[in-house]
């Protein structure tokens, strides 16, 4: 292997006993399908190269992973990685040298995974989430809160996720007066400055 890193020699060695061929065996087909092929170690993996990242491996306990980096704009004619991950990057899961694909099939993916690269093809940008709806205070905790400056500045300064937490408690009884309770107590608790679930935090 005309481009090979000491690097990834040094990672497969330290893989597990099981890892170890497979990990070889990925190597050896990616210099096989590109010669021109260079090694990295990036993210604490090995990663192949060639006008940027063509994919990776990674040995684990109990698998090898290995994979494209632009995985979803292969082609994939043999389904490969339908269903694998919801990324760009498609990877495969194998424990042993039995459930790789044939290597005439994985020369194939290689080879289009290098022409993406040398084609200069960009995977789709994501698409920007959409903001969150606005947390809407039920109308008798914004009336407490009203009454109860100190709680209610305990309120305004806690996260979105905590002050949902305090909404969800008490819009979800079922009873009105178990409503009142869990206002009262939400009260009481968040003049103290604790946030809905403070009995579960560390050091409470």
């Amino acid at each position: 292997m005309k481009n090979a890193s000491t690097e990834v020699d040094v990672y497969i060695a330290r893989s597990a006993e099981f890892a170890q061929p497979i990990l070889k065996k990925v190597r050896q087909l990616f210099h096989k399908a590109y010669p021109k092929i260079e090694e990295t170690i990036k993210w604490g993996v090995p990663h192949f190269e060639y006008k940027g990242i063509v994919g990776s491996m990674a040995g684990f306990k109990q698998h090898v992973s290995f994979g494209f980096w632009k995985g979803k704009l292969l082609s994939d004619p043999r389904g490969l990685f339908t269903g694998v991950g919801n990324t760009e990057m498609g990877a495969l899961r194998v424990s042993s040298l039995k459930e790789m694909p044939a290597d005439k099939v994985l020369l194939e993916y290689i080879k289009e995974a290098v022409q993406l690269n040398e084609n200069e093809i960009k995977p789709p940008r994501a698409k920007p989430r959409k903001p969150a709806a606005p947390l809407s205070v039920p109308s008798d905790l914004a009336s407490a809160l009203d009454r109860n400056p100190t709680a209610r500045a305990t309120f305004e300064s806690f996260s979105p996720s905590h002050r949902k937490e305090y909404i969800e408690w008490i819009t979800e009884a079922k009873q009105a007066a178990t409503r009142e309770k869990r206002l009262a107590t939400a009260l009481e608790w968040m003049a103290e400055g604790k946030p809905r679930n403070w009995k579960y935090m560390k050091g409470k």
